[in-house]
């Protein structure tokens, strides 16, 4: 009974984390662009897009990772405090060194390394989800870079877009999506909580869902303020038409993913999307971005950490095998290293507005 209680507030926990990191974000786009003037507001709004995207949607993803990468057989209560623990003790150590990881790579990771345990894996499976990983970010940055000339073209063509005229309704359009977003990451997110629990029969999918849904809204509203407001200025050179775009590239392809029962790294789609925009206005001064070091270590990082660390405590905790410890601290230390590799340019923005010289300061160039 203790175990059982245990894995729920785990599960809680992390779930207000993923609350507090990820979906927070969603209404990051809504509120530095001045969309959404209180950042309370703002919150709240993520909070509730969330829930209700965990309720009426989360359970595709939450089937996906309780039973179709390894057997639910194997899924016991000590097995999922295994997963849950390691998941959360991956994003503890990488927020020690600064390296940013995805909750759904990292939760992957984790049942990957109980099934390597077990020797029972589905590979199929496995292979369409990394496959995703790779395929969803790009695509949400060649469908941003497209959209953004795009919108660029209509801006020229249409200048009035720019006037006071527009504001609220294009205000309108980037809260509805920043909305939509949250409720995307509700769908997706969720699972990476309740999966396990659900698997192992501790809770239904639908109960499940609904309580995880409802601690990560907990951790968005209460938890989310530094990383809405972090979020939100690094994009606020962005128009609201290219935002609202942005943040509906990011809902589309979540919320489709979700429905196919694929985990997708939320942030990094939206941080493409970004880039993608970006990239349309700015072409190749934007590939000296430091934001493409951080992505390629959340690639890397996030599954193969925690597939170490629940791999080992697996041997530790079920077969008794102590090698485990030392094999955890080596990969904590590799952690440390990489931690130092920290870009120059750090500081910089995902998105700059680009730079339109007149007449008289190009002749003086």
């Amino acid at each position: 009974m203790i175990m059982i209680i245990l894995a729920f507030v785990i599960a809680g926990f992390f779930a207000m984390n993923i609350g507090a990191s990820g979906a927070a974000a969603s209404m990051g786009i809504a509120y530095g662009s001045g969309a959404i003037k209180a950042r309370k507001w703002a919150l709240f709004l993520c909070a509730a897009g969330v829930w209700f995207g965990a309720a009426l949607g989360g359970g595709e993803v939450a089937k996906t990772l309780g039973s179709e990468i390894v057997p639910e057989s194997i899924i016991s209560v000590p097995i999922v405090l295994i997963i849950l623990s390691s998941a959360g003790l991956a994003l503890f150590i990488a927020n020690l060194g600064g390296i940013p990881l995805s909750t759904s790579e990292v939760t992957v990771g984790a049942i990957v390394g109980v099934g390597i345990a077990f020797q029972i894996l589905y590979v199929k499976t496995l292979l369409i989800i990394v496959l995703c990983w790779l395929f969803v970010p790009c695509l949400a940055f060649f469908l941003a870079f497209s959209i953004n000339k795009l919108i660029r073209k209509i801006e020229a063509t249409f200048p009035t877009m720019q006037s006071d005229r527009w504001k609220k309704p294009l205000a309108v359009l980037v809260i509805f999506t920043g909305f939509m977003e949250a409720f995307s990451a509700g769908m997706n997110n969720v699972a990476n909580a309740v999966g396990p629990l659900v698997a192992s029969g501790m809770i239904s999918i639908g109960h499940g869902t609904m309580f995880g849904g409802l601690f990560v809204a907990v951790g968005a509203f209460f938890l989310g303020s530094k990383v809405i407001e972090t979020n939100g200025k690094k994009i606020t050179d962005l128009s609201l038409l290219q935002g609202s775009a942005i943040s509906g590239i990011g809902a589309i392809l979540v919320i489709t993913s979700s429905l196919f029962g694929i985990p997708v790294p939320h942030t990094q789609v939206t941080t493409c999307s970004i880039l993608g925009a970006g990239a349309a206005d700015q072409g190749n001064r934007l590939w000296k971005r430091a934001i493409f070091a951080k992505l390629v270590k959340t690639w890397l990082l996030s599954p193969l950490f925690s597939l170490v660390i629940s791999y080992n405590l697996v041997k530790i905790m079920i077969d008794f095998d102590l090698s485990g410890v030392l094999m955890i601290l080596a990969f904590v230390g590799l952690v440390g290293l990489l931690s130092l590799w920290k870009p120059v340019e750090q500081a910089t923005p995902l998105y700059e507005k680009p730079v339109v010289l007149t007449n008289q300061e190009v002749i003086k160039k």
